[in-house]
């Protein structure tokens, strides 16, 4: 049993450097974890939280395509202190070694950070991704880990026996040892206490950090670079590790109406849409309001929104968007959008400084940042006009508008930012 149980001293490294090859047009020009989330979020809000939230404040931030978006958000929304040495949100590229120029994997872009993980000599290690909508407290995985006497420990979310094809699955005995990972097969075994669903890995995990540096040094001789495929298979026969199990984990400030255990994998622009109808109503699955256990952003001080004789139903607005005569229904606008007379928008997410045009309608679609939908536009309507107008269109059916021109939103920023003439 280790001697600070209790007092675990607990550094991260959070996986930034997705390219997100399915969620584009989102992500052409910015990495996933960049991608803006819900009224006022980016994706990489909700892992960076749960470790704030969780004490962990020591937190290298490795990223890798296209970053400058993500750079810029961790510059302005996550200061954590100036005070404290090991209090730190911090941006970490690849080291452009003669070896590798880039992160070859998960394990490289780690390997590649040992240098901190000596200089700061914590007593475990956590490894999580930046891709995923969630609330967690960390440290109750760390008290697992801890009373299991584990190497390492694997976050592991139940899911359906007939959904496995979905997922990395995860099998283990009856104490929660891991016996094996299999990726995405056809069938698994189940839970060794429910006969319903299997454990599916979450891409979080925990290490003991003399286990996480051997591991990465002989990972690096044999030209192994990912976690889940490489280091943890190899891991089995040698250490202790566990899964543990995502649905026992208790947020405070959970509603007993949000969804036990709520996870998304935002991988797709239809799983990505989905997500943000998941935090709408008077009863979301998911509620972005929780005082005991917040979700940190972008500090904006912009105004209040505006809504001058409109009509709305089940609509989030961003700070400083401004509605005037139209009608909006189970959508999300971001901060900034300006949304003319007679507009018709349904089952949609409107992404920050956008304007929507006059008479224009809208129907499930996913509109980026920047972006000027003229006068009388229809977008959601007819998939093939959509597509010849440069839209994409999803498997689901989907519009999807690229990231339009900054210049249009500065040049014309009197007329349609927070200076607009009623």
């Amino acid at each position: 049993m280790h001697e600070r149980r209790g007092r675990e001293k607990v550094m991260a490294f959070v996986m930034a450097g997705g390219e997100g090859a399915r969620l584009r047009p989102l992500t052409m020009d910015r990495c996933k974890p960049a991608v803006p989330f819900g009224s006022r979020y980016r994706i990489v809000d909700f892992v960076l939280s749960n470790l704030l939230n969780s004490d962990i404040r020591s937190i290298y931030l490795l990223v890798q395509y296209k970053p400058q978006s993500l750079i810029e958000h961790i510059r302005k929304a996550w200061t954590v202190s100036t005070l404290f040495s090991e209090q730190f949100v911090t941006v970490v590229p690849p080291q452009m070694t003669k070896e590798n120029m880039l992160f070859g994997g998960t394990a490289d872009a780690v390997y590649q950070s040992l240098n901190l993980m000596n200089m700061h000599r914590p007593d475990l290690v956590a490894v999580f991704g930046a891709d995923h909508i969630y609330r967690m407290d960390v440290r109750q995985m760390v008290r697992f880990h801890c009373e299991n006497e584990a190497d390492v420990t694997v976050a592991a979310i139940p899911v359906p026996l007939d959904q496995v094809s979905g997922f990395g699955i995860i099998e283990t005995d009856a104490t929660g040892r891991i016996c094996s990972f299999r990726e995405k097969p056809s069938q698994a075994r189940p839970m060794p206490d429910d006969s319903q669903h299997a454990y599916a890995s979450m891409g979080n995990y925990l290490f003991r950090t003399g286990v996480l540096r051997t591991a990465l040094e002989e990972a690096h001789q044999r030209g192994e670079t990912d976690f889940g495929h490489h280091v943890l298979p190899r891991l089995l026969d040698t250490h202790r590790v566990f899964a543990y199990n995502f649905a026992t984990n208790v947020v405070p400030g959970t509603k007993p109406y949000e969804e036990k255990g709520y996870w998304r994998d935002v991988g797709t622009l239809d799983t990505y849409f989905a997500a943000h109808l998941d935090v709408l109503g008077m009863k979301p699955c998911f509620d972005a309001f929780n005082p005991q256990w917040p979700i940190y952003s972008s500090h904006y001080q912009g105004p209040t929104a505006r809504v001058i004789r409109g009509e709305l139903d089940n609509v989030l607005l961003g700070a400083a968007t401004i509605v005037r005569e139209a009608n909006i229904r189970n959508s999300i606008l971001r901060r900034e959008v300006v949304v003319e007379p007679g507009a018709q928008i349904e089952d949609c997410v409107i992404m920050d400084y956008a304007c929507i045009g006059a008479g224009a309608r809208l129907r499930r679609a996913i509109i980026d940042r920047h972006n000027w939908i003229a006068p009388g536009a229809r977008i959601g309507f007819d998939p093939e006009s959509d597509r010849a107008a440069g839209y994409h269109i999803t498997e689901g059916g989907l519009a999807v508008a690229p990231l339009g021109d900054v210049r249009f939103y500065s040049r014309d920023k009197y007329r349609y930012g927070n200076g607009y003439s009623e």
